[in-house]
């Protein structure tokens, strides 16, 4: 019975060994190690020459930029080329009850006049709604272009580097409708009007970019007008700026 004992305990610390000692499997990372950057930004859009019937709300008026840009180190410096691609997504939002609509074409009564002049303006939006509006956005989409020069103090170590940088961009107009909301008869009403609203389908501007790591300040100023001649509000030529935070991982 004792030497039955002994065996037992002989084998339990002979199996404890053997677990101990076998080679550990090395485990893989499946994660993707994609080059470039993805960059977000999170902006406020402010009316440059703008009319006065241009009634726009701070807060709801905003931009939102996904773009994916690929660095060209200069050598071992630490300035870098990076062009890129992605999506510009901005929110005009109006007060007052009004909306961007062709007054060219309405005649007595909002009823549809017979010429096709196109000019648009901010008009209350119960000249062709029942009811003035109780939200109102106008949405304007864009296919963008980046490029810019960007200067780091730490090229090896991003994450934990000072930046700055300065660049154009080129945009393509892909999208467009105005987005009304009222209330009739105790029902909400909500009205998306899909029309380009005289907008020029390409425009083109500068932009500055400063921040530490993954986090930056920046500022886009459109050089080109919004609208096309004679077809903005009052005739208007019209530019935007935009500014806010940006996010980007490596």
């Amino acid at each position: 019975m004792k030497k039955n004992s002994l065996f037992i305990l002989f084998l339990l610390f002979a199996g404890i060994a053997f677990g101990q000692s076998e080679p550990e499997k090395e485990t893989k990372s499946h994660t993707p190690n994609l080059p470039g950057l993805f960059l977000v930004d999170l902006g406020v859009n402010v009316s440059i020459h703008a009319p006065d019937t241009w009634n726009q709300g701070f807060w709801g008026s905003r931009t939102v930029n996904v773009y994916y840009q690929y660095p060209f180190r200069f050598g071992k410096s630490k300035f870098s080329f990076n062009p890129g691609f992605g999506l510009s997504l901005e929110r005009w939002k109006f007060n007052d009850g009004a909306t961007l609509i062709n007054e060219e074409e309405l005649g007595p009564g909002g009823v549809p006049a017979a010429t096709q002049i196109e000019q648009y303006n901010l008009l209350n939006a119960n000249t062709i709604y029942p009811k003035a509006a109780n939200k109102s956005m106008f949405v304007t989409n864009y296919f963008e272009i980046p490029v810019e020069f960007r200067f780091d103090t730490k090229p090896e170590d991003l994450a934990r580097s000072f930046n700055f940088a300065v660049g154009g961009r080129i945009g393509f107009l892909y999208d467009a409708f105005t987005k009304v909301r009222y209330t009739d008869l105790g029902e909400v009403v909500k009205i998306k009007n899909k029309l380009n609203h005289g907008l020029e389908t390409m425009r083109y501007g500068v932009y500055t970019r400063v921040g530490i790591g993954s986090l930056s300040a920046f500022m886009f100023y459109n050089l080109s007008d919004m609208f096309q001649d004679n077809k903005g509000p009052k005739g208007t030529n019209m530019n935007s700026l935009t500014v806010g935070i940006g996010l980007n991982g490596f």
